[in-house]
Formats: structure tokens, C-alpha cells, sequence
């Protein structure tokens, strides 16, 4: 099977397993990542990381074999299915951990982008090359990543097409982190840095964050008053406070 969902403690792992294609995305491929998250959304995990099988890559891209001699209306159907998947993460009810290991090229960066956050081990390499076949990404690339390194680098490194390593991805917000050893257990250790806070607050903060980004300043002030209210009506908030208080560890039951 081209795409695996194990479990590690309290997280779901989600490998794209198509090795002989540098993982390559097909469209049957984006439908089995879409299960997936169904799998995972009626789970008990606390975050979903999602990385690559093997050592050269995350995520090389699209299968091109497949974007030949498509009429209009199905390139336009392929683009909103991938978009649709993609954006399933933006307000997914964890948070997710792209663990880049490899290449992560076209579609592959865009699944990446859609993450919460995004690590990279040191033979990472990213891009979105679409522009050198004639092409534009389609699933994401022009929106998400200037959000996540601004319009003139995502300018850049769209209208070029060129491969950004590791430490420059790092160097300009492209990726949260550089791990080291085992690619997963460092995913792992970073989810842990979160999973113990409760979960409505954890969606509550990041869906105020998204939310910064797609409107002024003075509207996004007045959201995040309003989340903040909410937070304080969670049972997780008491908990919280009171274990402030009272010197200990707080036991969050994430309601």
C-alpha cells in the first residue's frame, strides 16, 4: 500500500510509501491520504506527523504521467481535490508535523505547507518547480507559502522554480526546526512540547493565528478577544489556573 498509518503513543503517523516514485503523489494517492485523515480524526491522537518512506524523500511531487492530455474541467477537478485534502489540516482537530526527509517538491511542499508546523532533516531539499514544465502549483503553493516566508521570497522561489536546502528553508521561516537521528522520534519529541497543554485551547490559539492572517489588525484583535473569552469558559482553564496556584502540574481533559 502506497501510504501507512501507524501509531506511536499518543500520536498517529501517516507515511507516504511509494518509493520507486520518490513518493510521488497520484490522485488515487491524495484520496488515500484523504481516508486517512478520517482514520485519524476518530482517533485519540494528539498531533498527526507525516513524512516519507525511506531516506531520499518526503514527497517528490505530482505524478506527472497523470497530468497529460487532461481536458480542462478534470485539471480544474484534480486542482479543488488536492486543495480540498490539503486543507483539511487547517483546522484539523490536532495539530500536524510535516517531518521533510528528502526532497519535497511540488505537491509534496504544498502537503508540507498545509502542516501545522514543518521540520527538516539535513538532506531536505524544497521547491515548487510547476513553473519550469510551464505549470503553476495548484494545490496550495501560491497561497500558503508566502504566508509562511512572505510574498518576496515565495515570489522568488516560485517564478524561479529553484531548490531551497535545509538550512536556507530554515534561515527564512520555511520550516519550524533542522532534527537530527531518527526523523520521527524527533517529530515526537517536538509534538510532546505541546501535546500536554489541553486541546481546545491549542485549536483555539491556532485557529487565532490563521485567522490573523486573513484580516486587518483591528478585526483580528476583536477574534482573538473572543477566543480568549471562550478559552476561559473551558474546564481545562480552571484546571490550569488552579494548578497555578496551587504549585502542581495541571491535569488537562481537554473540555
Amino acid at each position: 500500500m502506497p501510504i501507512t498509518l501507524s501509531f506511536r503513543d499518543e500520536f498517529a503517523v501517516m507515511t507516504i510509501d511509494r518509493q520507486e516514485a520518490l513518493n510521488a503523489l497520484s490522485f488515487s494517492l491524495i484520496g488515500d491520504i484523504d481516508k486517512i485523515f478520517d482514520e485519524v480524526e476518530e482517533s485519540d491522537a494528539r498531533a498527526l506527523l507525516i513524512t516519507g518512506a525511506g531516506q531520499k524523500s518526503f514527497c517528490a511531487g505530482a505524478d506527472i504521467s497523470e497530468l497529460m492530455n487532461r481536458d480542462l474541467e478534470a485539471q480544474k477537478r484534480g486542482a479543488e481535490f488536492g486543495q480540498r485534502v490539503f486543507a483539511r489540516l487547517d483546522t484539523f482537530p490536532i495539530p500536524s508535523i510535516a517531518i521533510i526527509n528528502g526532497y519535497a517538491f511540488g505537491g509534496g511542499l504544498e502537503l508540507a505547507l498545509a502542516c501545522t508546523f514543518r521540520l527538516a532533516t539535513a538532506n531536505a531539499k524544497v521547491g515548487l518547480p510547476e513553473i519550469k514544465l510551464g505549470l503553476i502549483p495548484g494545490y496550495g503553493g501560491t497561497q500558503r507559502l508566502p504566508r509562511a516566508v512572505g510574498e518576496a521570497r515565495a515570489m522568488e522561489m516560485i517564478m524561479t522554480g529553484r531548490t531551497v536546502a535545509a538550512e536556507e528553508a530554515h534561515r527564512i521561516g520555511l520550516v519550524n526546526r533542522l532534527v537530527e537521528g531518527d526523523a520521527i522520534e524527533a517529530g515526537i519529541a517536538f509534538a510532546r512540547e505541546f501535546s500536554g497543554h489541553g486541546m481546545v485551547a491549542l485549536r483555539l490559539a491556532r485557529g487565532a493565528v490563521q485567522r490573523a492572517l486573513q484580516t486587518s489588525l483591528a478585526e483580528g484583535l476583536k477574534i482573538e478577544a473572543d477566543l480568549s473569552t471562550l478559552a476561559y469558559q473551558t474546564k481545562d482553564a480552571n484546571e490550569g489556573m488552579a494548578a497555578f496556584l496551587e504549585k502542581r502540574k495541571p491535569q488537562f481533559k481537554d473540555c
